[in-house]
């Protein structure tokens, strides 16, 4: 295995994607001809060649497609191709989907005309560059093609799949598009072996076993999803522990892997990786991308708390509120209750709210200016805060108020709340010196005096 990088494209080669390409030579370059191009070694060697270039070619049209977008993608080359993970931050949308998935095999396809160019105007010059480009050209026209049969994992079958699953709905389309993957894999098979290609004809029968496992899971229902996708379950499982470990990036990464797994992806699955996705989403304060994801899973309930912290999150209070006070009389936290008491204040039912029974006023306003301060704004999460201490004179609130000015780039309320926290008891001085918040405060006379002043008042 090594790795390198085309511009900002990271890319990874394993050792079986090399081997695999060494075995193709064996089986498609011809032996009978004279001279270097028939030896053996010239034939493994240019075949690893072209396969390596045709494959990272493909490849960087998904990867481009993806930049294109604003992702940041990755390419593995392993076994007979490769995949592109674009790396988006949430979702992708079925239409750009779509159009990633098309550029590798565009790419290819235009690879082709340019070796079957470069033949015909180049090639005449040596016996040896006309063979590679030749094979070249005929190695990425066979490919394309092939590429685009609607089978998974090949593009064709993403493709087809995606579109199923837009027109009739994820379960059906889902199930008709590995039926139709299983009829197009037996036809495949009987022209490899027709063709004398043993090699195809042993890979597409893996698709079409892969296929024809996928769809009776499909039809069995969600609730019964077979060893076949163990691996997958214990991926999901990983996520949820590290999800409730709050180590973020490693459940994204876990369940992203789960929806990238192709024809062993069930709706049920599916639907369980999305749930995790929303909930990573949520936790970094991604209402939108929380939504997307919540939005997409089936067959399994969304907690309405976790609906309610989403529409919070992009400042639909209408649409929270009732799902914050569902889920309070559901569940009777105090935790949810006061995320429902904050939601109502930041909808202007601040009497409302105060009335909820046994509600710590201080936790709500906290849960109030906390959205605001989230969402970015910073001058309604510190206004949120002044309103506060007129209920609860803290030392938090008015600290926390300090931060949304700083972070708004007012400096001098920014100072007067730091001069209230420290009236109201605030001592920290250490975790308010390394505190981001306050960066823009850094230098200001008023601050480092304040700084100043609360740490000589330091009990030592």
């Amino acid at each position: 295995m090594f790795r390198f990088r085309l511009g900002s494209i990271p890319v990874e080669v394993q050792a079986s994607h090399l081997i695999t390409s060494a075995v193709l030579a064996l089986s498609f370059a011809p032996g009978n001809r004279p001279g270097l191009i028939g030896s053996m070694g010239f034939q493994v060697v240019s075949w690893m060649l072209i396969v390596f270039i045709s494959v990272l070619i493909h490849e960087l049209g998904h990867a481009l497609a993806s930049r294109a977008f604003g992702y940041q993608p990755s390419i593995t080359l392993e076994w007979m191709g490769g995949h592109t993970r674009p790396n988006a931050p949430g979702p992708i949308p079925w239409d750009r989907d779509v159009l990633l998935t098309l550029a590798g095999p565009l790419f290819g396809l235009l690879l082709g005309i340019a070796c079957y160019v470069g033949g015909r105007y180049v090639g005449r010059q040596s016996e040896v560059l006309a063979y590679l480009l030749g094979v070249g050209a005929l190695a990425n026209f066979f490919w394309s093609g092939l590429n685009m049969a609607p089978v998974l994992p090949l593009d064709g079958g993403r493709i087809t799949s995606v579109l199923a699953m837009r027109l009739f709905g994820r379960e059906r389309g889902f199930l008709g598009a590995q039926m139709l993957a299983v009829v197009t894999s037996i036809g495949l098979v009987l022209w490899s072996v027709d063709s004398r290609q043993m090699f195809l004809a042993v890979f597409f029968a893996m698709f079409g076993f892969q296929a024809l496992r996928a769809a009776y899971a499909a039809m069995k229902g969600p609730e019964q999803v077979n060893e076949a996708h163990s691996p997958l379950l214990h991926s999901l499982q990983q996520a949820q522990e590290a999800l409730a470990k709050n180590q973020l990036e490693d459940a994204r990464q876990l369940a992203a892997s789960v929806l990238d797994s192709g024809a062993a992806l069930t709706p049920e699955l599916a639907s369980r990786a999305h749930s995790a996705l929303g909930w990573v989403a949520l936790k970094k304060g991604q209402g939108r991308t929380a939504l997307d994801h919540f939005s997409q899973v089936q067959g399994q309930p969304v907690e309405p708390h976790a609906l309610a912290a989403a529409f919070s999150l992009i400042g639909d209070e209408g649409r929270a509120l009732s799902l914050w006070e569902m889920a309070w009389r559901d569940t009777g936290d105090r935790t949810v209750m006061h995320e429902y008491a904050g939601s109502l204040i930041r909808a202007g039912k601040e009497a409302q709210a105060l009335r909820l029974p046994q509600v710590d006023p201080a936790a709500a306003f906290s849960c109030a200016e906390r959205v605001l301060f989230i969402r970015g704004a910073y001058s309604e999460a510190a206004a949120m805060g002044e309103r506060a201490l007129a209920h609860v004179p803290s030392p938090s609130i008015a600290y926390d108020a300090a931060c949304a000015f700083a972070r708004a780039q007012n400096v001098t309320d920014a100072v007067r709340l730091l001069q209230r926290a420290k009236e109201l008891g605030f001592r920290d001085g250490s975790y308010a010196a390394s505190d981001e918040d306050l960066a823009p405060l850094h230098g200001h006379p008023g601050f480092e005096a304040w700084l100043t002043d609360l740490r000589q008042s330091a009990p030592s």
